[in-house]
């Protein structure tokens, strides 16, 4: 597989500020995504997992603090770029699939006005043209101040943070409470002087790229204005030659002409505006494409005339429409059975082939990406405790974490009881020191309940964070659950070899 990365995600820290404190969502994540493949992101509910996809999207809520960490798509950072870029890239470059398809549509707008409904906001082809024109100086100066924007509103938020932490302190004695006082009054004239700072680092540069942007902006109204000329031209010259032919042709060469005439100004219309016909006949084939039958039907029938596996189909329709190179698919299969589970999944392998397309899978539920995983990122308490190819986190775990999800997988081959995770995530507000999962396994050491384990390096593409690969610990095996089904999928890989 090529390694071409088309998004990275690097040292990736995120925070929601609650009213009972500092939630840690995702601590330090990173990962890449090669074109053409699916990352699949693993873990229990409260992991981190749509947080991080949130991100990606630029969906994040406002209570939200980006601590640290960038997230790089075509050479920018998504977490500093403006609203305006973000509109051009989400949905149009990354799309994304919800877990329930029916919360995603509109339950009294039928089907087809949903599906054409992005492609006809931006059907003005002279506006996209004239934004296209414009785009990179104008994304260069809102990059710029969404910058600064930014700057100031993640110090602002770890200044709320700081005087939400030293008030939620409980048997404060009057001394500390005074000097807690103190620490808050620093901490806002700190701001005040960074706030200052901050926007005169910009100012300077966000003038220049403001006068550089306004001179695009008038070629580019000259340029649009020009191109229409043309086209209008182009169109009454053809029409006029037209018109000359039907006067001085016969009988029946008249409505051969006619529908010249008509073709001539349906393709001058769709040169300057996507029209609702042209809409809905690629509307007809994304349809057909993820396999809803009878399209010219269903494009006019309304959510709830559809099941859960149909509308699943139209909510990636949807996705589909803008042709986006990265799909995010967020638990797609959680609120179906478990037979349209299997027919949703291998729709989106098809479409990921067939597209080339770069997908991140996000689910709860290790069995379901068995079959299409490229590599595996098992989540657990907003950290990657597991990243390896689909062969080495199916075949040759390391993590008690990943051996647990494997074991709670029901499988009809195996023998052995199947086992339960005891126990619940941790409360990131107060996330635990060392091993987040040590309380809950029963391969945890003493230093699991001192120290978070660091990456151990299995293999150049498998990587895991446990102290059982550090040489000084004691050697353990694997369940025997999950030592069982890797010996009989072996040895079911053998025979079919």
């Amino acid at each position: 597989m090529s390694q071409d990365k088309v998004l990275s995600v690097n040292n990736l820290t995120i925070n929601f500020k609650t009213d009972n404190g500092i939630l840690k969502a995702v601590r330090d994540i990173s990962f890449d995504l090669i074109r053409g493949e699916t990352l699949c992101i693993v873990g229990e509910s409260g992991s981190g997992k749509s947080v991080t996809s949130k991100a990606i999207m630029g969906i994040l809520a406002n209570n939200a603090i980006i601590e640290n960490g960038n997230i790089i798509y075509r050479g920018e950072n998504l977490l500093e770029i403006s609203e305006e870029e973000f509109y051009k890239i989400r949905g149009h470059k990354i799309g994304m699939i919800f877990q329930d398809p029916l919360s995603s549509l509109n339950p009294i707008v039928r089907i087809g006005k949903q599906i054409t409904e992005a492609m006809l906001i931006n059907s003005d082809k002279l506006k996209i043209m004239y934004n296209d024109l414009i785009s990179d100086d104008l994304i260069r100066y809102k990059n710029t101040i969404a910058k600064r924007n930014i700057e100031i509103a993640n110090e602002k938020k770890k200044l709320e943070a700081f005087i939400a932490e030293v008030k939620a302190k409980e048997n404060v004695s009057a001394q500390e409470r005074a000097a807690d006082k103190e620490a808050i009054k620093a901490k806002k004239l700190a701001f005040k002087e960074f706030e200052k700072k901050t926007r005169e680092k910009y100012e300077k540069k966000a003038k220049e790229l403001k006068a550089v942007l306004e001179e695009t902006q008038r070629q580019a109204k000259q340029q649009v204005k020009e191109y229409k000329e043309k086209v209008a031209a182009e169109h009454k010259a053809r029409l006029a030659e037209l018109e000359k032919k039907l006067a001085a042709s016969s009988e029946s060469e008249k409505t051969k002409i006619k529908e010249e005439i008509e073709n001539e100004k349906l393709q001058y219309t769709n040169k300057l505006k996507l029209t609702k016909a042209e809409a809905q006949k690629r509307a007809l084939a994304i349809m057909r494409e993820v396999g809803i039958p009878d399209p010219e039907r269903r494009f006019k029938q309304y959510p709830f005339e559809f099941s859960g596996g149909m509308r699943q189909r139209i909510v990636i329709a949807i996705a589909l429409t803008a042709s986006p190179e990265i799909l995010i698919c967020d638990e797609p299969t959680t609120a179906l059975d478990v037979t349209i589970q299997a027919q949703i999944l291998e729709l989106i392998n098809r479409i990921k082939e067939e597209r080339n397309l770069s997908c991140i899978f996000i689910t709860h539920d290790l069995g379901v990406v068995a079959n299409m995983a490229d590599r595996v990122a098992v989540m657990y308490a907003g950290k990657i405790v597991e990243y390896g190819t689909a062969e080495e986190i199916f075949y040759d775990p390391k993590h008690p974490y990943t051996w647990a999800l494997l074991s709670s997988i029901p499988d009809v081959d195996s023998k052995e009881k199947l086992e339960a995770i005891p126990g619940t995530p941790p409360n990131m507000i107060y996330p635990p020191k060392g091993d987040a999962f040590a309380a809950r396994s029963r391969y945890a050491m003493n230093i699991d309940y001192r120290e978070e384990p660091p990456m151990f390096k299995v293999s150049d593409t498998h990587y895991a964070a446990t102290w059982l690969l550090d040489p000084h610990a004691p050697k353990v095996e694997m369940p025997k659950i999950v030592s069982e089904r890797i010996r009989i999928s072996l040895e079911e890989d053998q025979k079919n070899e």
